[in-house]
């Protein structure tokens, strides 16, 4: 299918690795100039080179920012003043006891999660409705619905997004302009791995096995009972960036394994 993205241009924050790393190489190959964001330099010139190689015809640049940093923030957008789409993926996040969360946690979440969002929004938001045409995706998570008691304060940033996507929906209308959020579930992200990996180690048990046991006791109404793969979610971000997703406008898009248990 031509999702109709050609010639587009795309910056999908938090791009090196993970759920954003797959949206970017998704977008690419569907014709899509991308800009692949992270906070090392080094990091992000090298993957660039690497994608370029390894998907012949595509289109990548790459521009480093840290978004617990305003001003590296201002400085990609100095240095990408417009774009037709932006996936504000960037994220960070942190199982911690609600009694041992600090502040600065807290105001640290809430910058990297939710302000790279609103900075990025406020910048590019206002020229796609001048155009007439824009795709803002929110990548949120079912942990917006569903708090996790292990990480309330990443849950409530991901709450916020939810807020923050549907305002701007409702300032889109009759325009060509539309702005979502995609709800992942428990996805096999690079990170995500990382934490099953040592739980596991911990445990003396297999990843297999701890995969079966988060799936029992901690997303025990997961229908699917697996993580979800960064591709899969790519996948439904690049059909709600497309024109043929045209109608689709101020939703929360669950791509959550059924983990969710609530019918709307």
């Amino acid at each position: 299918m031509d999702l109709q993205v050609s010639g587009k241009t795309a910056l999908v924050t938090g791009s090196t690795a993970g759920i954003g790393l797959a949206i970017a190489k998704t977008l690419a190959q569907e014709g899509a100039e991308v800009i692949i964001n992270g906070r090392n330099k080094e990091r992000v010139e090298a993957l660039v080179q690497h994608l370029s190689k390894e998907l012949p015809g595509t289109r990548f640049r790459g521009i480093a920012a840290d978004f617990s940093k305003v001003e590296e923030v201002n400085a990609l957008l100095a240095a990408l003043p417009e774009v037709d789409i932006l996936i504000n993926n960037v994220g960070v996040f942190e199982p911690k006891e609600f009694a041992d969360i600090p502040d600065e946690d807290w105001f640290r979440f809430f910058e990297v999660n939710v302000l790279s969002g609103v900075r990025l929004s406020r910048h590019y938001f206002p020229k796609m409705l001048a155009k007439n045409w824009g795709r803002i995706i929110f990548v949120s998570s079912e942990s917006a619905l569903q708090i996790p008691t292990e990480m309330i304060h990443y849950g409530t940033t991901k709450t916020a997004q939810l807020a923050i996507s549907r305002g701007l929906a409702e300032l889109t209308t009759g325009t060509e302009v539309t702005v979502n959020t995609v709800l992942p579930g428990p996805t096999f992200s690079e990170g995500v791995g990382d934490f099953i990996g040592s739980m596991a180690a911990r445990s003396n048990v297999s990843v297999e096995e701890m995969e079966q046991d988060f799936f029992k006791n901690a997303r025990p109404t997961s229908i699917i009972k697996r993580f979800a793969t960064t591709q899969e979610i790519a996948n439904m971000v690049a059909y709600l960036v497309s024109p043929l997703a045209s109608a689709t406008n101020g939703a929360a898009i669950r791509v959550d394994g059924g983990v969710t248990k609530t019918i709307a």
